[in-house]
Parts: structure tokens; C-alpha cells; sequence
């Protein structure tokens, strides 16, 4: 294909993403060594805790090209996943309520993007005929952040996510590797975090051990979804109602006020979980749970850690009858880390002076 082709085609592309609601498409090359030797020093840090997969695949996380042979250039795609207004500075304020991330509210972003990724390629192989082709959505171990950096899509901030100055933060990343020698988009020279701090001090659990490195052991998110064992007791009291991911690094950003709504149904809130109490929820049994989170990122934690992060939610919630009877309704849980969280939690209202 020649040149005046396969500027027309990386354009095509873009157009065909934003036809199947995509806010913005980038193309990449695959030189990720500054990021490569950041996620080196990251986990010589250990601060990418029990997440081993984080560690593993030697260097084809940062090496597209050996991930998936003959790949020569990376196709970054962001839709945004904000459901309006879910009043989350309120929801944070209102601790007897559950506050999921706002990401988690609806259905799972992997299925839906997936299949729009998947329909890209096949736009793409109508026009040209066959191509090699590999699309991800946050499923394999591909540095989707730094590609979509690279992609022209933004920075990464100093609260470690992709920030765009006319979208904010709040979107799922996709990537589709292809062996075509398309022009690449240029990269932002500099980020626009400037002096700003406020995600680094915001953090609740202090989680940042300086602007743009994570301690990942400290994140809420990483805690209430990813760590499969109890939570560190000196963090429980600094995790308030956060049952399931955390926003505050993105709630605080002035660049999400640019952040716009999305049109995606499928990200809408279900099951009230923009607005459930802590108590209602932990009363679900496990077949309500999974009836509720079917099709939902929520069940990634599946029910047993659902329940623990509940636990500690409700330990920080005032003090009231509902809240007691719900904890003491899990006293005899048959999970060791359940009844444990509880008996922390029960303890946490007997030293504010509640009848337990």
C-alpha cells in the first residue's frame, strides 16, 4: 500500500472508531522504553503487591511486537464510561452508603468494547482485505496507558491514569495491534499537570509515593478488588464507604471538568448501586449477589471479599440499628476473613459507645 494509502486509511480508521463510539483513535509505533524501565523500577519498588501478572510475561508487556508477532503499529481507542451525574462527592459524604467506582455501576466494559474493537478490525479487512490483527481490552499484558500516551490520546498524570484536556480521565482504553506500517500520531511533548497536586493529597489512604508512581498496596482499588486476602487493619478506618474501586484522584482533577457524559446505556447505573445503603447490601445472599452482578464488573471481587469490603464499610458507618444487626447477622459467616472484618467492624461501634 503507499503512502497516500495508508494516510487515508489510518484516517479511515478514526472515522470508522468514532462510528462505533469511540470518543478518540491514535495510532502508535512500539518504542515503550521510557515506560518500560518506570514499570521496572515500579515493581523492583514491590509496589505492585499481590499482583503477580503484573511481574510476569518478561518484556512483552512493553514490547508489542513480541506479544503478537509482526505487529508494527498499536491502534488506541478511548470511550468514555461516566453515567452523568452519580453524585459522587455527595455519595463519599453520606457514609452509611456504599460508594462503588463509578466505572462499575453498570455492565462490563470488556464484552462491549471487545465486540466494537472486533467490528473496527473487520472494517478494516473490508477495505483491504486480509490483515493481522489483535484486539485487547484490558486483558492481556499490553501498557495500555503508555501506548495510548503515545497515541496522542493524552498524558498520564501525576495519579497515574490518562488525562485528555478536553475529556478528563473517566474512559476505557482499548488497543488493536495490527501489522500495518500505518502513520503514527504524534505524542504530546509535555503533560499538563503543571503545579497541581490536588490527586496526590486527596488520596485517602495515601496511596502515592510521589506524582506519577502508585503504591498499589495502599489503593483502595487495589484493596477492595484486587488483594484476595483481609485488609490491612491500619487502612480499614481510611477506606470509609468505598466498597468496590475508588474516584477521589478523579473526582479532585480540573481536568475532568471536561469529563462528558456518556451515551452508552450499557454504563448506566444498575440495581440502585449509585445510591444503596451499606446495610442493604451486605444482606444480600450469594444468589442475589451473583443474580445482581451478572454481567457486572462487581464480580471480579465475587462475593466473599464483596462481603469482607462491606464489613469495613459498615465499621466506618455511624453507628445505628441497621448497621449493628447487619454486621451481627454475619457473625457466624462460614468465611474466617468475613467474620473477621465484622468482628472488626462490631468493635469499631463498642469504642464509639454503641450496644452491641
Amino acid at each position: 500500500m503507499t503512502a497516500a494509502g495508508l494516510n487515508e486509511l489510518a484516517q479511515s480508521i478514526k472515522d470508522w472508531g468514532r462510528e462505533l463510539g469511540f470518543q478518540q483513535v491514535g495510532i502508535s509505533g512500539l518504542d515503550l522504553a521510557e515506560h518500560e524501565q518506570h514499570l521496572e523500577r515500579w515493581l523492583e519498588a514491590g509496589y505492585h503487591g499481590e499482583m503477580d501478572y503484573m511481574a510476569a510475561h518478561g518484556s512483552k508487556r512493553s514490547h508489542p511486537d513480541e506479544l503478537v508477532p509482526g505487529t508494527l503499529r498499536v491502534v488506541s481507542l478511548r470511550m468514555d464510561y461516566l453515567p452523568g451525574d452519580t453524585h459522587m462527592a455527595q455519595r463519599l459524604a453520606e457514609p452509611e452508603k456504599a460508594y462503588v467506582s463509578r466505572y462499575a455501576l453498570g455492565r462490563d466494559y470488556h464484552k462491549l468494547i471487545r465486540k466494537r474493537v472486533q467490528q473496527l478490525a473487520e472494517r478494516i479487512q473490508q477495505a483491504i482485505g486480509p490483515f493481522g490483527f489483535r484486539a485487547f481490552v484490558d486483558s492481556a499484558p499490553v501498557l495500555e496507558k503508555a501506548i495510548a500516551e503515545q497515541a496522542g490520546l493524552g498524558w498520564i498524570g501525576k495519579n497515574t491514569l490518562v488525562l485528555n484536556r478536553k475529556a478528563g480521565s473517566y474512559f476505557f482504553l482499548s488497543e488493536l495491534f495490527v501489522d500495518l506500517p500505518l502513520p503514527v500520531d504524534e505524542r504530546h511533548a509535555t503533560e499538563h499537570c503543571g503545579r497541581c497536586t490536588a490527586c496526590l493529597e486527596i488520596c485517602p489512604t495515601n496511596a502515592f509515593a510521589g506524582p506519577y508512581v502508585l503504591d498499589a498496596r495502599k489503593c483502595i482499588s487495589y484493596l477492595t478488588i484486587e488483594l484476595k486476602t483481609a485488609i490491612p487493619e491500619a487502612l480499614r478506618s481510611m477506606i470509609g464507604n468505598r466498597v468496590f474501586g475508588c474516584d477521589d484522584c478523579q473526582i479532585v482533577c480540573p481536568w475532568n471538568r471536561f469529563a462528558r457524559p456518556t451515551d452508552q446505556n450499557d454504563f448506566k447505573p444498575r440495581h440502585g448501586l449509585d445510591n444503596a445503603e451499606l446495610a442493604t447490601l451486605f444482606l444480600w445472599d450469594e444468589t442475589t449477589f451473583l443474580s445482581n452482578t451478572e454481567g457486572s464488573p462487581l464480580r471480579r471481587a465475587g462475593y466473599e471479599r464483596w462481603l469482607r469490603n462491606l464489613a469495613v464499610g459498615l465499621g466506618n458507618a455511624p453507628s445505628s440499628i441497621p448497621v449493628i444487626e447487619a454486621l451481627k447477622a454475619r457473625l457466624d459467616h462460614p468465611s474466617e476473613m468475613v467474620r473477621e472484618h465484622v468482628e472488626w467492624a462490631l468493635l469499631q461501634h463498642e469504642r464509639r459507645g454503641a450496644i452491641i
